[in-house]
């Protein structure tokens, strides 16, 4: 049977995720426009930097809950490096559709807010409910897609 098209870039943002350097969690993102892929994002360090994989996690050592004090982790997130692909190489991505493993958290739903992405559709919940607020309340669409 031919998958949908949400259940096709779930699958493809699941291997993206597989890139991921995070020791804590594996998180892939896609960005979508008229049945395209735009860019991909995996969270890790920032290029050229060392990745938690090689170094450890701080957050880790402290025992900072999920979905607090982000300024702590070294990595960018699967949708910021999404987006921030985008900028890079000069591909506009408003109008466009986020899909993303893991809910967006309130900094991604910020920068998804900012970026012009209209939708977004992700696999597993996240631990802060606010990237959620946030985005409803910019009138994004969002889809929970639940994903294994």
């Amino acid at each position: 049977m031919r998958p949908s098209l949400d259940d096709y870039f779930m699958e493809i943002a699941k291997v993206v995720a597989s890139r991921s350097t995070c020791l804590r969690r594996k998180v892939g993102a896609v960005i979508v426009k008229d049945k395209r892929i735009l860019t991909t994002g995996y969270n890790g360090a920032p290029t050229g930097m060392p990745h938690c994989l090689d170094i450890g996690c701080l957050r880790e050592k402290l025992k900072v809950p999920s979905g607090e004090r982000h300024e702590l982790c070294r990595g960018v997130h699967a949708e910021q490096n999404a987006i921030i692909q985008a900028a890079y190489h000069g591909v506009s991505i408003k109008d466009s559709t986020l899909y993303t493993t893991h809910q967006p958290c309130i900094m991604c739903a910020k920068m998804i807010i900012n970026a012009g992405i209209r939708k977004v559709v992700y696999g597993r919940k996240y631990a802060d409910e606010r990237g959620l607020e946030f985005l409803k309340e910019a009138g994004i669409e969002v889809v929970y897609h639940p994903i294994d």
